[in-house]
């Protein structure tokens, strides 16, 4: 098979590792800077350029599109998809975990256990949204942000209100959830493909910090998820429609909770904590699905 990668840099692991796999498979891969194509937008002929050459002959490809560049990356998946390509993720899938609210609004009503979550537009409402979300400390959530960067913890009623209205004066768009206490710092990552969750992690955040992101400074091990976690982040991934994600969650005393699902999920903590090869699993899904336009809508929203 001929399969695409979409990564901006092909030194990351994550990169580096879908490659490898792929390769050790006997597949031919391509790294492609998905901000260098372009697209001929044409009925009955869509077509991508890369660097000048038109793109054909792909079978699959592997999005591995970043927040800050969703709207474009999204776009391309789109276009390899009209082409007939096998998208691992599609396009809509992606771009519905890329926004926070959406995606937790479509948990929600699936009955997804959740962490009670605010959102209001008005400076008039932060104090009755504070009181819905319930008493402090909260934490407080850019919609745009990733890896932990704009995600804060309120201590009081009165600085969360002071930073929600900062922010609300920048015209950035925030939402606010309980804090989970008894998660001390620690979540849950799951990595899921094709359905299944074929690996997870326990990641806790350093000392006097209650992000847990490994960008952050977190840490990483090996944890036992039960069947209730597994079940969840299965169920999540599906929902949303993604073939691979990662689903996290805290562990409450009212069950787990997802507090989001990640369209593109980093290998390397996953593969080193859990010892398992993610990257093989994917390349392996690639060949049990990919079919030339088998991409299909799922879901709703």
């Amino acid at each position: 098979m001929k399969i695409a990668v979409l990564s901006r840099n092909p030194r990351l692991y994550s990169t580096r590792r879908l490659v490898e796999a792929a390769e050790q498979r006997g597949h031919e891969v391509r790294v492609i800077d998905f901000l260098r194509c372009y697209m001929d937008i044409i009925a009955h002929q869509p077509r991508i350029f890369y660097h000048g050459e038109e793109l054909t002959g792909f079978n699959a490809i592997i999005p591995r599109i970043g927040a800050s560049v969703t709207f474009y990356g999204a776009a391309v998946v789109r276009q390899f998809e009209m082409m007939g390509v096998f998208s691992v993720n599609e396009s809509v899938a992606i771009t519905r975990s890329r926004d926070k609210l959406r995606c937790l609004q479509l948990l929600a009503r699936r009955g997804v256990g959740l962490p009670v979550t605010g959102f209001a537009h008005a400076p008039e409402d932060i104090k009755n949204l504070i009181r819905h979300v319930g008493s402090a400390p909260v934490v407080i959530k850019l919609l745009e942000g990733t890896q932990g960067v704009g995600v804060m913890l309120a201590e009081t009623a009165k600085a969360a209100e002071s930073v929600m209205e900062a922010f609300m004066g920048l015209k950035a768009n925030i939402m606010v959830q309980e804090y989970i206490r008894e998660a001390r710092g620690m979540d849950i990552r799951c990595l899921v493909v094709g359905g299944k969750v074929i690996a997870a992690m326990r990641r806790q955040g350093r000392e006097g910090e209650f992000r847990s992101n490994l960008h952050r400074g977190g840490s990483a091990s090996l944890i036992r998820i039960t069947p209730e976690e597994r079940a969840i982040a299965a169920r999540a991934a599906r929902i949303i429609g993604l073939n691979v994600c990662g689903v996290d969650m805290l562990r409450s005393n009212h069950g787990p909770l997802v507090i989001e699902v990640n369209s593109s999920p980093g290998l390397e903590g996953i593969e080193t904590a859990s010892g398992k090869d993610v990257a093989g699993a994917i390349v392996e899904f690639i060949e049990n699905k990919a079919r030339p336009h088998r991409t299909r809508t799922r879901g709703k929203g």
